[in-house]
């Protein structure tokens, strides 16, 4: 009888310590994943990164630049993850590719923050690859239809990159 009530006893004393101790872990889970930072490519510093709305006047004049840049990712591939778009500010965005395809990003990354190094350059997108890039982000026929001219815009090679979840 002693036996059984020590027994119980040393039971609800593990019952309560875990219970407090679970919670304790839940909350430090969940701060651990707000601060939870994925990398791609090439290992790169988050540090001294511009924002992505300063790419415009950093590239102007130039046929590219070497740059570190920080901003939000609105779209990505839903095929494999081998592109993104970022807003760059002014109602456009940027097309971002990753060196030597030597890496793909989540498809569910949109949304979230991104840090990339590597270079920005003008370029012309032609009709062929904009309906690609259409396709794989799941437009329909028609939109892709929609499609008959090249793009001028600002697009980006990716080295690496920290996406912040």
């Amino acid at each position: 009888m002693k036996k059984n009530l020590v027994l119980f006893s040393l039971a609800t004393i593990l019952v309560s310590t875990s219970c407090s101790n679970h919670s304790e872990t839940t909350e430090s889970a969940v701060v651990n994943q707000e601060t939870t930072m994925s990398y791609f490519g090439d290992s790169i510093n988050p540090e001294a990164a511009v924002p992505a709305s300063e790419i415009v006047s950093l590239i102007s004049g130039k046929d590219s630049v070497q740059v570190k840049i920080t901003g939000t990712i609105e779209e990505v591939c839903q095929k494999k993850g081998c592109w993104m778009k970022m807003n760059i500010g002014q109602e456009k965005d940027m097309m971002v590719r990753f060196k030597d395809y030597g890496f793909f990003v989540p498809k569910d990354a949109a949304g979230k923050s991104v840090i990339m190094e590597g270079f920005a350059f003008n370029d012309t997108i032609q009709v062929a690859d904009l309906k690609h890039y259409a396709e794989d982000a799941g437009k329909t026929k028609e939109e892709i239809e929609k499609i008959t001219e090249p793009e001028m815009r600002i697009s980006f090679e990716a080295n690496g990159l920290i996406i912040k979840n």
